[in-house]
């Protein structure tokens, strides 16, 4: 199937990016990369552009100009498409996101190997980035890790390399599943298991000591005590894909199922809550 580019430039670029990504996300969107202008995304060329950005907050905003191009791209062009677009990702000098055609040279700490795909989660994206980097805080992360949307696996993917046992990465798309497999395998990572669907598929599974949860707010609600459950005591829970401004509303929801909060950490208008069981 052919695949629908849509390259919006944005003056200013934040908060934008990231309330583009969580609208189109919803709209029928499944690949995004940042760029230094803006966002580009991309779906199903049988998606109607317009009719879809009249839904988003973009054409009814103040305070932001934008232009927005689209353009078809031929399914075996894919490739070379987003290998001209992705940059390596600096965790700071504790690891570099890549993907396969970036040499040695550019690697600064952890060496990750990503091919995205059609998948979230390159490591540009501020939520990403914040939970990469803090998976490097915990000095010994717990040996059972659960990561919930994960995308392209990036975070499964350094929770292994950080030393953790197990790592179960789980994402409702099915192209999700398979590029999870295949940078597992990139990375020579073999303690990861992924599985497609959502939180109900998690059944009689042996408690974790560490849930990442990158989604989106309602997602994480609707989740929320089900991750009690499935955590061990005195497990924590790193919540993101919100707002800032959405911080209080899911620490007082997490906190009437028996959470504690622990801290939460704030980029570019986007945040991470950790909490403890």
């Amino acid at each position: 199937m052919d695949t629908l580019e849509l390259k919006i430039d944005l003056v200013p670029r934040e908060p934008w990016t990231g309330i583009l990504i969580a609208e189109l996300s919803e709209l029928g969107f499944d690949g995004f990369m940042e760029t230094k202008t803006g966002l580009l995304a991309y779906g199903s060329s049988e998606i109607d552009t317009d009719k879809v950005l009249k839904i988003t907050g973009l054409l009814e905003a103040e305070r932001v100009a934008y232009s927005i191009d689209k353009k078809i791209i031929p399914y075996q062009n894919w490739n070379a498409e987003w290998e001209a677009q992705f940059e390596p990702v600096y965790i700071e000098d504790k690891a570099t996101i890549v993907a396969p055609f970036h040499t040695d040279s550019v690697i600064k700490g952890l060496k990750v190997l990503i091919e995205p795909q059609m998948s979230f989660g390159t490591g540009h994206h501020q939520t990403t980035w914040m939970m990469s980097r803090e998976l490097f805080e915990w000095k010994g992360l717990p040996n059972r890790i659960l990561d919930m949307g994960s995308g392209t696996g990036v975070l499964a993917i350094i929770a292994e390399k950080l030393g953790s046992e197990f790592i179960l990465a789980v994402d409702i798309e099915s192209e999700a599943l398979k590029n999870i497999e295949h940078n597992a395998k990139l990375n020579s990572c073999t303690r990861i298991e992924a599985k497609c669907g959502d939180i109900d598929i998690l059944d009689h599974q042996l408690p974790f000591g560490l849930i990442l949860a990158n989604i989106n707010k309602n997602v994480l609600k609707k989740h929320m005590s089900r991750y009690s459950e499935l955590l061990s005591s005195k497990g924590q829970l790193w919540l993101s894909g919100f707002f800032t401004s959405d911080v209080e509303e899911l620490r007082k929801f997490a906190e009437e199922l028996g959470f504690n909060y622990l801290e939460q950490k704030e980029r570019d208008g986007w945040a991470i809550l950790k909490l403890v069981k």
